[in-house]
Order: structure tokens, then C-alpha cells, then sequence
């Protein structure tokens, strides 16, 4: 089974730049372009990825989780904090491969540190994230390879065949 990680969502948004000046004008649009930058992440990446969105201050709110093009969104609960759920998530989590927290809260690093986990700073997780970004442009824009005879094809070989097809 993949690694797994851990996103402390609000940590991360708080924390990018692009997001923070997006949050500006619409907090939900900074939220929504965080959400996207995960699914293309997890694309790349391969791994499975779930961001945890902090709904402690929201009242009446009960625990969410939906699935956005594979991402796992969860929102805690009116009175819960997302390191609540994050440490849970931990502590449940049975895979076997690695669990990675993404937060700059460094208590949080400690507690998940304690529960098994590997801490993953955001400043950190941004620079794969962007890293990912820059590498599947390349990859959309460089030219594929030609597989032709000709390429594999020694000097003589080729100018002997190039004579008969020239004949």
C-alpha cells in the first residue's frame, strides 16, 4: 500500500504566499486552489493524500469527508481542531508504507512524531508540490521521442539502406 500524507490544511494555507494573498479576496478560492494543487500532487507523487480543514469555530459543525478527484478532504467537528483529527488519523491509519504530516505546528510535529509518524514541514511540502508542478510541465511540453529504425541504425548500415531506397 503507498505512503500516505497528512495535510494540516489551514497550516498550509496560512503559509504559502499565493494562497494567503488569494484568501484576500475569497478565503473559499484559497481553500479550493489548495484542494487543487493536492490532487495534481497525488497525481504525480502517487501516494494517497488527505487534507484535514479546521471547523472547530463553526457552530453546529459535524465531522465531514468527501473525496475531490481522490484527495480525501475532512473537516472536524464544532470544538474539535484539526491536529484532533490529524493525531486520530495517525493513530488509525494501518498501511504499510510511511505517514507523513504536513503542518508547521511544532507541537503537532512532536505528537505525531510520538504516534509513528514523519513530520513534513509546509514550507517543505510546498517546494515538491511546486517542484511536481514544474516537472509535469516539462513533461506535457517536451517533444516525445521518435522511435525510428534510422536512430538505431550504424553509419554504414544506414547509408547502404539509403541507397537502395534511393534506387
Amino acid at each position: 500500500m503507498p505512503d500516505v500524507l497528512i495535510v494540516d490544511g489551514y497550516n498550509f494555507l496560512y503559509s504559502w504566499p499565493e494562497l494567503i494573498r488569494l484568501k484576500e479576496s475569497s478565503f473559499a478560492h484559497a481553500r479550493d486552489k489548495l484542494i487543487a494543487e493536492l490532487i495534481n500532487y497525488q497525481a504525480y507523487w502517487g501516494g494517497r493524500v488527505i487534507v484535514v480543514f479546521d471547523a472547530r469555530r463553526v457552530a453546529g459543525a459535524t465531522e465531514t469527508r468527501e473525496k475531490i478527484d481522490g484527495v480525501e478532504v475532512i473537516y472536524s467537528r464544532e470544538g474539535e481542531t484539526a491536529d484532533a483529527v490529524i493525531e486520530k488519523l495517525v493513530r488509525n491509519i494501518t498501511i504499510r508504507g510511511d505517514i507523513y504530516v504536513a503542518t508547521s505546528d511544532n507541537a503537532e510535529q512532536q505528537t505525531i512524531l510520538a504516534g509513528g509518524a514523519l513530520r513534513l514541514p509546509v514550507t517543505e511540502l510546498r517546494v515538491y508540490i511546486e517542484n511536481a508542478r514544474r516537472e509535469m510541465n516539462r513533461r506535457a511540453t517536451a517533444k516525445p521521442p521518435v522511435n525510428t529504425l534510422d536512430g538505431h541504425l550504424r553509419g554504414e548500415t544506414r547509408q547502404a539502406l539509403e541507397k537502395w531506397r534511393r534506387r
